[in-house]
């Protein structure tokens, strides 16, 4: 290359020079405008789809949470309902016991009545045994029946 060679410019040159220069300056600063504008609107969508994911997220775990909490709220429940069922099973059977021992006694020293009977066609065939301690007396009777054929 040869000398550097200076280059005269008239006014009306760079007059020129400086309105393609402030041309394409306002060119690069619309891209890059544009550019800036387009990294806004991905970013914006991005941050919106993260707050998504997010609630999402949260919502699944509270669901879980919940359904845990249930789980163990029922089971609690179900627990609780078997100790008292197994109590009053043990209550009830304490209770049979104590009928059977009282109506056996109050047989042996009150009374019983003891009885059956057969429905044949239209007659009632009926049979009792009533008992006051030492005493006993039986009673036999025929009923008929009226019967409309």
């Amino acid at each position: 290359m040869g000398p550097k060679v200076r280059i005269m410019m008239t006014e009306e040159q760079k007059a020129a020079v400086f309105i393609q220069a402030w041309w394409r300056g306002t060119l690069v600063r619309r891209n890059l405008l544009h550019a800036a504008l387009r990294v806004w609107i991905i970013q914006c969508w991005w941050k919106q789809k993260l707050v998504k994911l997010q609630e999402k997220r949260r919502r699944t775990s509270l669901e879980f949470y919940a359904r845990q909490e249930w789980a163990a709220v029922k089971l609690q429940s179900w627990f609780r309902m078997w100790c008292i069922r197994l109590r009053y099973c043990r209550l009830l059977h304490a209770v049979r016991i104590i009928q059977v021992y009282w109506r056996w006694h109050s047989c042996h020293t009150r009374g019983f009545i003891q009885g059956h009977y057969d429905l044949k066609e239209n007659q009632l065939n009926l049979q009792l045994e009533i008992s006051l301690g030492s005493q006993a007396c039986r009673v036999q009777h025929c009923i008929s029946l009226p019967i409309k054929e």
